[in-house]
């Protein structure tokens, strides 16, 4: 399917044969009042078991939502800090703490426009984030008795074929070195 807009919102039928062309394979769905939602758990080539649940409401938006670390139990201001600086250098993702104070990081695609490459592109880039951030964020990841690195078949996994998939797209996102998360 091209990237132009679509004649009508999407469906769960589509998110699900664009999960499957991407190789992704959900957890678990489930339909609630018109909503729709998926969990997929991706590691990346830093980061393992980002957990990620894609919300549909076929009328507004398709979410991804990931859960980006445990609840924060350091100095709230600092992490707080650290989560509002990486919302102004990072695009097209967005930080935010969750009711029970776990960070997450969000991806928002409008239903009209979203298309397999646009969701992929999005699930890359919070996985490209996530390992990105992971050298700043490991001690949050320790103090929840989180995995803190890819596990043995991350190399090859669905996560990594995606950041393959959409290297071009994500550019610097890839390259550590270039300063954030460095």
């Amino acid at each position: 399917m091209s990237s132009a807009h679509r004649a009508s919102a999407c469906a769960p039928t589509d998110v699900e044969a664009w999960l499957s062309d991407l190789g992704l394979e959900p957890l678990e769905r489930a339909d609630r009042e018109g909503v729709t939602s998926w969990d997929l758990v991706l590691d990346g080539r830093r980061r393992a078991a980002l957990r990620i649940t894609l919300i549909l409401d076929p009328a507004l938006a398709l979410i991804c939502w990931a859960l980006f670390a445990p609840p924060i139990n350091d100095s709230f201001r600092k992490s707080y800090r650290k989560l509002l600086r990486w919302n102004d250098e990072l695009p097209f993702v967005k930080f935010s703490i969750a009711e029970d104070d776990r960070p997450v990081l969000v991806a928002e695609l409008p239903a009209r426009t979203v298309d397999r490459d646009s969701l992929g592109l999005a699930l890359a880039r919070q996985l490209a984030v996530a390992d990105r951030l992971h050298v700043e964020s490991i001690d949050w990841l320790k103090g929840g008795a989180w995995p803190t690195g890819p596990g043995e078949t991350s190399a090859g996994g669905p996560g990594t074929r995606l950041l393959d998939r959409y290297a071009a797209e994500l550019g610097e996102l890839l390259d550590v070195e270039a300063g954030v998360g460095a």
